[in-house]
């Protein structure tokens, strides 16, 4: 974001605040791979893994998540050159249903989503920062928590200085992890060719499990694994030239991410078993003691910036989208307001902050993972209807990229059919998230309220004062009287 100045017929000097588009195609496909590629192909195999039982299936599994995330992907692509607007997935549900479906979205994304998945990804970072530490006996949870909550403390810290600082960190993180898959790769590839080591893969699909809950919960593995792509979305309005580079950005970073994970996979089979991989806490940990000997304490290292990446790209991102709710009027004031020196949206940051923090105390990292995938699985289905809507609703709006119809169809299908096999397989999970939306629905009736008793809303003023003072923040101009550059 910067600071522009115009001058009026009194020639005075007004500041305006604006956000300024600065995130670069090498930027953009950064932050994806940098989310994508982060704690889940390290984690995620154990948890595909168990939910199909047989490696073929699984690396079947693979495939199947990564053709349906760039499906998704291609067509937010079409969604975000259409409405080339920061806020993603909020925007456009807004733009074909309204408030109040726009606003289930964003309560979604404000606590299953977000502070869950950046909760997950910080508590694995320190397992593996403290694997190597506690190698015979289980990790004090104190520990755990501790650590992950000084991690993102730090990325909160970066990430409200200065977005092009976290922009240049989420480029050295992915090129971090590409190092850890480069290793992982090359090491199983000449234990399977170099060693014949290939009884894994022998009656590859013996004892697989085919019920649809199953795989309907493989696949929130799968979420967990892609989950990222969509996120330059809510980054729309700081990106250049929107309508060339969001759709090469997504199609270069799905492409390197599905490649890579499938032989990721293939590489780990190559030198463990099924039993083992089950049974392991941190797969690449594991991998990396049985094969790197005095070198193995580099691999959680690597694995450990990696997840980092994870924790920053998603802050970076959702921040923008709460910060656009706010905007919107759906989320508090305080939220839509930005640093008056580095013109970045830290309240919105901070309160990702909070929320991480409430859950970073999970001891169970794969509930975390099932309730976020749950969550973005309930999004995309409101997207994906909403996509469809919108050809009939705005038939003539300009689509730079224009998918076709049945696209969005399919996908709102196999989305609405994992939720609801959800519901089957982890009731529990299920209603527990529904509670959540139904409890974000209350409070959005409450906040909407237009006759508020005068001693409401002068408490409410009085604390964005408050934060006002406290952060230094200020309201932004309105984004539509400014030429973007």
């Amino acid at each position: 974001m910067e600071s522009k100045r115009s001058e009026d017929s009194d020639d005075i000097k007004i500041e305006k605040v604006i956000i300024k588009r600065q995130i670069t195609l090498l930027h953009g496909v950064a932050i994806i791979v940098g989310i994508i590629i982060g704690s889940g192909i390290f984690v995620s195999p154990v948890g595909i893994l168990k939910e199909v039982k047989s490696v073929g299936f699984s690396l079947v599994m693979w495939v199947l998540c990564g053709i349906y995330n760039t499906l998704c992907a291609i067509c937010y692509a079409e969604l975000g050159t259409t409405i080339p607007e920061s806020g993603g997935e909020y925007i456009y549900i807004k733009r074909a249903f309204g408030d109040i479906p726009a606003f289930i979205c964003l309560w979604i994304n404000f606590l299953l989503i977000c502070p869950v998945g950046i909760a997950a990804s910080a508590l694995i970072f320190s397992l593996y920062i403290l694997k190597p530490v506690f190698p015979d006996c289980d990790i004090p949870e104190e520990g755990l928590a501790l650590i992950a909550a000084c991690i993102f403390c730090l990325l909160i810290a970066v990430n409200c200085h200065d977005v092009k600082w976290a922009a240049k960190v989420q480029v050295v993180i992915t090129a971090s992890k590409l190092i850890a898959l480069a290793i992982i790769i090359i090491i199983g590839m000449y234990y399977i060719i170099g060693k014949g080591e290939t009884e894994n893969f022998q009656n590859a699909f013996e004892g697989s499990d085919y019920r649809a809950g199953a795989i309907a919960i493989s696949f929130y593995s799968g979420f967990w694994a892609y989950s990222g792509w969509s996120y330059l979305n809510f980054l729309v309005g700081e990106l250049v030239e929107p309508n060339k580079n969001l759709p090469r950005a997504i199609m270069i970073s799905m492409t390197l991410v599905i490649v890579t994970y499938l032989i990721a996979n293939v590489a780990y089979l190559g030198v463990l078993s099924p039993g083992e991989m089950l049974q392991s806490p941190a797969v690449a940990v594991t991998f990396g003691e049985r094969t790197m000997g005095i070198m193995a304490w580099l691999m959680p290292v690597l694995i450990a910036l990696s997840v980092t990446g994870t924790m920053n790209g998603t802050a970076l991102s959702m921040s923008r989208l709460f910060f656009v709710g706010a905007q919107n009027k759906q989320f508090p004031t305080f939220m839509s307001m930005i640093d008056m020196k580095r013109m970045t949206p830290s309240p919105s940051l901070l309160v990702i902050l909070l929320l991480t923090m409430l859950y970073v105390s999970s001891k169970d990292i794969f509930f975390l993972i099932e309730m976020e995938g749950f969550g973005f699985a309930s999004v995309l289905t409101m997207v994906f209807a909403g996509q469809v809507y919108l050809r009939y609703k705005e038939p003539s709006i300009p689509r730079p990229i224009r998918v076709h119809i049945a696209l969005p169809i399919s996908l709102f299908l196999i989305s609405l059919g994992i939720v609801i096999l959800t519901f089957y397989q982890k009731p529990k999970e299920s209603f527990m998230a529904l509670g959540l939306v139904a409890i974000g629905l209350f409070l959005y009736f409450i906040g909407t309220w237009k006759q508020k008793p005068k001693e409401i809303t002068d408490k409410i003023n009085s604390f964005n004062i408050l934060i006002q003072k406290l952060l230094i923040v200020i309201p932004p101009d309105n984004a539509d009287e400014v030429d973007w550059e």
